[in-house]
C-alpha cells in the first residue's frame, strides 16, 4: 500500500492542462515493461510521450487504481483487464467510452470484432488493447529432433508425441497449480466443445454437466500417464525447458519474451504451433485469444490524451513498433511481426474458417466463479482423482454468482 500511496503523489503533481492534445501522458502501469521505444516513436507520430510509472504488486496497484480515478489528478491512462473488472470500473463512470475509436478502427481493418467485444459492455466500448495474444503451444526444438519427433497437427498425434516424450523422461507438457491451474480445463473444454465452454462461462451450463465430467476424466487420465510436469514446481517455466525437463508449454504470444530472457532463441532453440482440437468443430479449431488493456480515465484532466494515444496505439506503425519491442504477434494484420515465427503464425491463423476464437478462461469468467475455480483446479492438479467434488465446488460458486444476477 505504500507503493500505491507513491504512485498517487507522483502523478497528482503532474497533471496536465485540461483538453490538451500533445505533451507528456501520465501512464500509471501494472506491467513490468520497457515502454521507452514506443513513446520515442509516439512523440515523433502525434507530439505525446509516455510518462510511464510502474507499480508492482497487483495488490497495491489495484488499490492505488480505485483511490486515483475519482479525482481529476488521476493518471490520463492506465492497464486493467477486460471481463467483470472492466464492468466494476464501467459501472462507476471511472473509464472513458471508446466507442468512436473503435469503429473507426475495426472499419479500416486495423483490429477484429472479435476483439471488440471483448471491450463492449452494455454495448458500449471501453479502453483499447496494448496487445491481443493468441495462446499457442510452444515446443522445444531440440528435444523434438532429438527425438524425430514434428510439431502435431492433430490431437491424437500430440498424443502420440507425450508418449515418446514420456518414454524417455521428459515431461510432455507444462502444467501449474495456483493462477494458471486453469489452463488445461480451458484446453480440454474448450477443444472439445466449445459452446459448452462459451456456456460455463456465461452460467448456461454446469460445471458438473456430464460433458464437463467426461472431459474432466480425460485430463485425469492425462495425468496418470504422467504427461504433465510438477505442478507445485518453483522452476519457471521457461527455465524448466531451457534444461530439458519439459518440451511444451501453452501460453499466450507474450511468452515469447519470457523465453528469450532465459537464452532460448526463437527458430533455434524453440517454436510454436497451434494447439489441435480434441474434437473437429463447425468453425474450425478453437483458439483462446487474452488481451493487455489500456483505459484512457473518465475524470482525468488528461484524459483526451489518453484518447489520442489510444486510438494511435492500434495503428499499424504503433504496433510494428510494439512487436519489435515485445517480440509477440501484433494484432493490427496491417502491422509487420517481427519474427519469421510470428510471420508465418500470423498467416495461419488468418486462414479464414480453419480457427475460431475464444475469450481465455481467466478472463471470460466472472471474479468469484474464477477464484474458486482456481482453487479447485489446483486441488485437482496437486491432488489428482475423482474430479466430481471438485466441479461440485465451483458449480456451488456459480449457483451463487448468478443468482445474484437474476
Amino acid at each position: 500500500m505504500a507503493a500505491a500511496g507513491g504512485a498517487l503523489t507522483a502523478c497528482s503533481s503532474a497533471g496536465g492542462a485540461s483538453n490538451a492534445t500533445t505533451g507528456k501522458l501520465n501512464f500509471a502501469n501494472d506491467k513490468n515493461w520497457n515502454f521507452g521505444a514506443l513513446s520515442d516513436l509516439s512523440n515523433k507520430d502525434i507530439q505525446i510521450s509516455l510518462d510511464p510509472k510502474t507499480y508492482l504488486p497487483e495488490t497495491a496497484y489495484t488499490a492505488f487504481v480505485k483511490q486515483s480515478l475519482r479525482t481529476s489528478e488521476a493518471p490520463g491512462m492506465f492497464t486493467w483487464h477486460t471481463g467483470d473488472q472492466l464492468k466494476q470500473l464501467v459501472d462507476q463512470n471511472l473509464v472513458a467510452d471508446t466507442s468512436s475509436i473503435w469503429d473507426k478502427a475495426v472499419a479500416n481493418g486495423d483490429v477484429s470484432t472479435t476483439v471488440r467485444d471483448l471491450y463492449t459492455v452494455n454495448g458500449k466500448q471501453y479502453c483499447t488493447p496494448i496487445s491481443v495474444d493468441d495462446w499457442v503451444m510452444y515446443y522445444d526444438k531440440k528435444t523434438f529432433a532429438k527425438y524425430n519427433l514434428a510439431p502435431p497437427k492433430t490431437w491424437d498425434d500430440m498424443m502420440k508425441d507425450a508418449a515418446v516424450l514420456k518414454g524417455h523422461g521428459v515431461s510432455p507438457f507444462w502444467s501449474s497449480g495456483g493462477t494458471w491451474s486453469f489452463v488445461w480445463f480451458q484446453i480440454l473444454v474448450a477443444g472439445t466443445d466449445l459452446q459448452l465452454y462459451k456456456d460455463l462461462a456465461s452460467g448456461k451450463a454446469s460445471y458438473t454437466d456430464p460433458r464437463v465430467v467426461s472431459v474432466m476424466n480425460q485430463w485425469l487420465e492425462m495425468e496418470k500417464e504422467g504427461y504433465f510436469s510438477d505442478p507445485g514446481s518453483k522452476t519457471a517455466p521457461a527455465t524448466q525447458m531451457k534444461d530439458g525437463k519439459v518440451a511444451m508449454i501453452p501460453y499466450g504470444t507474450w511468452f515469447s519474451t519470457t523465453l528469450e530472457q532465459v537464452g532460448l532463441k526463437n527458430g533455434a532453440d524453440w517454436g510454436v504451433f497451434t494447439i489441435p482440437a480434441v474434437k473437429a468443430q463447425s468453425g474450425g479449431d478453437p483458439v483462446a485469444i487474452e488481451t493487455s488493456a489500456t483505459c484512457a480515465t473518465e475524470h482525468s484532466s488528461q484524459k483526451d490524451l489518453g484518447l489520442k494515444y489510444s486510438q494511435w496505439w492500434m495503428s499499424a506503425d504503433a504496433q510494428t513498433a510494439w512487436s519489435k519491442q515485445q517480440g509477440n504477434l501484433p494484432f493490427n494484420p496491417k502491422a509487420q511481426a517481427s519474427t519469421t515465427t510470428f510471420q508465418d503464425l500470423g498467416k495461419e491463423l488468418s486462414d479464414t474458417g480453419k480457427y475460431q476464437f475464444y475469450v481465455r478462461y481467466y478472463d471470460a469468467t466472472p471474479t468469484p466463479v474464477l477464484t474458486t475455480a482456481l482453487d479447485q483446479f489446483t486441488g485437482f492438479v496437486t491432488n489428482p482423482g475423482d474430479p466430481a467434488k471438485y466441479l461440485q465446488g465451483i458449480q456451488s460458486a456459480a449457483e451463487t454468482y448468478w443468482a445474484g444476477k437474476k
